[in-house]
């Protein structure tokens, strides 16, 4: 394959950078596409040393709009959260990235793409059934499960050494060898030191938040308006201005708030779809404000049994995304059940953010108002409830309990 043009989804990191430097010594033409989701780059540092190891050519692509529009709004509307914790920052980000390389292979007539995830993550396979989905004809080409690349670099050690003999720079040095993987919604940290789980996180790795421990002793209060369960704007109150200009300023705003209180962490273990568990440490402080607004505001506006069909359909669509299957039909069809029971999830939560912490202060509807009925659901009044009905509800029910009883009570 010597001499073919290769996309290569490249982030500057230590692992693209050398994967990079060796697809060029394999006699590859490589065009490096580095995808612009929030992260916090020097993007012509990374131009210049993509062109310094050999990239024909260097793509820097915007995808922040796109990221928060099409991918962390439905995330949250959604509800999304793996294994009851984690928000799936990750997860989102790689279906952006895969439209994005597929939109620029595609315009070059590139037939090839690689991506630098190991063989025993996640990553691999959201790159490969993303670009699957989007462009079929698009070969993978997966350097830590090719024989001879694997050979030569057993780990981030000898990636390393392979850096500093050819003479570029990267993030990672051997006094704190774990990777770190950021966008808009969250920052990632695993492998190197992370990876025994007995072992506290290093101080001083978070990037996005304060300890909540340095966190301000006076908390701070949010507003957040959604319509049809997506985020429409944030005022810092009592009396900062409203945002609401565009998807990300949104979310940065949310992202430097929540973040100087500290909220958002969290360190687990988690289980991989290969097979494997895993400990990652993330930060993710607009997300976790945005999904507990909504869960709070969803519950207010929707009916009972509407929620409880929903759960499962939530469980569904996590694992999909997490598993790589977002530009699956059945992804799919559930993202758009889901987002179709949004319709009433309209209005605005207050919250306080507090050393960590998030509290739900209140809830209040649109114009169109909700199911929550204040004077139905009043002990101070009837409203239109008649309380000895309850009588019978109960009776009802209990039935079955009493004859589960008899039955256990005659063996």
């Amino acid at each position: 394959m010597a001499g073919k043009h290769v996309i290569l989804a490249y982030s500057g990191g230590l692992d693209t950078s050398c994967i990079l430097a060796w697809l060029v010594e394999k006699g590859f033409q490589v065009t490096a596409y580095l995808a612009d989701i929030g992260q916090e780059e020097n993007y012509e540092d990374v131009r210049k040393n993509a062109t310094l190891l050999g990239a024909r050519e260097v793509i820097i692509d915007d995808l922040r709009s796109e990221f928060v529009r099409e991918f962390a709004w439905p995330g949250v509307a959604c509800g999304l959260q793996y294994e009851g914790r984690y928000l799936l920052g990750t997860s989102l980000a790689r279906p952006v990235i895969c439209k994005g390389l597929v939109r620029a292979a595609l315009e070059r007539k590139i037939g090839f793409f690689a991506h630098g995830a190991t063989g025993k993550g996640n990553d691999q396979v959201r790159f490969e059934l993303g670009c699957a989905a989007l462009a079929p004809h698009l070969k993978a080409i997966v350097p830590w499960r090719d024989a001879e690349f694997t050979g030569r670099f057993k780990g981030r050690q000898d990636l390393l050494a392979y850096a500093k003999a050819k003479g570029f720079p990267v993030p990672a040095t051997p006094a704190a060898p774990y990777s770190v993987d950021s966008n808009l919604l969250h920052i990632s940290y695993e492998s190197g030191v992370l990876e025994d789980p007995s072992i506290p996180a290093p101080k001083g790795i978070f990037k996005m938040t304060v300890n909540p421990e340095d966190a301000p002793d006076d908390p701070e209060d949010l507003e957040i308006s959604f319509e049809k369960g997506l985020p429409t704007s944030v005022k810092v109150l009592p009396d900062g201005a409203e945002v609401s200009k565009s998807p990300v300023e949104l979310f940065t705003t949310l992202n430097v708030v929540a973040g100087k209180h500290g909220v958002g962490r969290i360190d687990i273990v988690e289980n991989r779809f290969i097979g494997l568990k895993s400990r990652g440490v993330y930060e993710s402080p607009g997300m976790t404000a945005l999904f507990l607004a909504h869960l709070d505001l969803e519950t207010f506006c929707l009916d009972r049994e509407v929620l409880k069909a929903m759960r499962g359909l939530k469980d569904s669509m996590t694992d999909y995304v997490y598993n790589g299957f977002w530009f699956s039909p059945e992804c799919e069809y559930v993202r758009d059940c889901l987002l179709r029971g949004q319709a009433d999830v309209n209005g605005k939560v207050k919250l306080r953010l507090y050393k960590g912490s998030v509290s739900v202060l209140s809830r209040a509807p649109s114009s169109t108002g909700s199911l929550y009925n204040q004077a139905l659901v009043s002990m101070d009044e009837e409203g239109g409830f008649t309380p000895s009905d309850s009588t019978g509800f109960i009776n009802c029910h209990a039935l079955r309990l009493r004859e589960y009883s008899r039955y256990k009570n005659s063996n």
